[in-house]
Parts: structure tokens; C-alpha cells; sequence
């Protein structure tokens, strides 16, 4: 995985997490790229500063860190976490209980996000399918 800082044509910066320089470059050119503050589609690399290490003879300096206005807003921050997610995952509604048990039993390493009741969750963790609650509804189930 790799983080890029990224920046909307609103000068909006935000960082988001990607496989590959080859998934970035794949989801811009799909247009799967968004500005989680304000939604634009016109986003690409910012620049970065490298972070350079001192000369080991060389007292290090203090430097402020640099934080993005994603990293200052709590629920800017959650919703780039939620686009990175579902940009790289399928969303499968109800399905889901059925779908991560496929997964599962068939080895496969597909993502995939959806609705499952607590019995199905119980079920699924006690036959040891991997799952995470997401602190998020899926905008595929809140858009609608």
C-alpha cells in the first residue's frame, strides 16, 4: 500500500491510500477519484516534501508537521476512509452473509461490503469468516 496527498481543483488537500502507483493512475483515469469535502472530481497528486533524514552527526530539527484539512476534520477523514474502502470492494446489499461464506470456504481474497443481521454475523464469526463492522453505512444503501 502507498499514500499519495492528493488535492481537488477547490485547493482542498487529503491523502488516500492505494495498492499501487498503477491503481491511482487506473482509478483517475476511471474517474473513481473524488474530493471527500467537496465531491469534485478533479483531483490529482499535490506536491509532497520527502521526508529526509539527518545526517546522524546532525541534531535533528523541529519541524511542525504539515496536516492536511482532512487530517483537522474528524468526519472528512472518515468519509476519505469510506471512499478509499469502497473504491476497493463490492458492495453486495443483503447478500453479504452469503457472499463473505463464499469467499470464505472458496479461499478467494475478494472484499466485499454489505447489510448482514447480528445472527448472521454470530454465524459467520463462529464458523471463523473474517468481518469487520464498518463505522459507516455504505452510500450504495444511504443514496438510495
Amino acid at each position: 500500500m502507498m499514500v499519495y496527498d492528493l488535492a481537488c481543483d477547490a485547493a482542498h488537500r487529503f491523502e488516500a491510500w492505494f495498492g499501487s502507483s498503477a491503481d491511482f493512475d487506473d482509478q483517475q483515469a476511471r474517474g473513481l477519484l473524488l474530493c471527500p469535502l467537496c465531491g469534485s472530481p478533479n483531483v490529482g497528486k499535490a506536491v509532497m516534501a520527502p521526508a529526509v533524514a539527518a545526517k546522524s552527526n546532525q541534531a535533528s530539527a523541529q519541524r511542525a508537521p504539515v496536516q492536511s484539512l482532512a487530517n483537522d476534520d474528524p468526519m472528512a477523514r472518515l468519509l476519505m476512509m469510506q471512499r478509499a474502502f469502497e473504491s476497493q470492494s463490492d458492495y453486495v446489499g443483503d447478500r453479504f452473509a452469503a457472499e463473505a461464506r463464499a469467499i470464505h470456504e472458496s479461499g478467494e481474497t475478494r472484499s466485499v461490503h454489505g447489510e448482514a443481521s447480528a445472527d448472521e454475523v454470530k454465524a459467520l464469526r463462529d464458523d471463523g469468516v473474517q468481518l469487520l463492522p464498518l463505522p459507516f453505512r455504505p452510500r450504495a444503501r444511504s443514496d438510495a
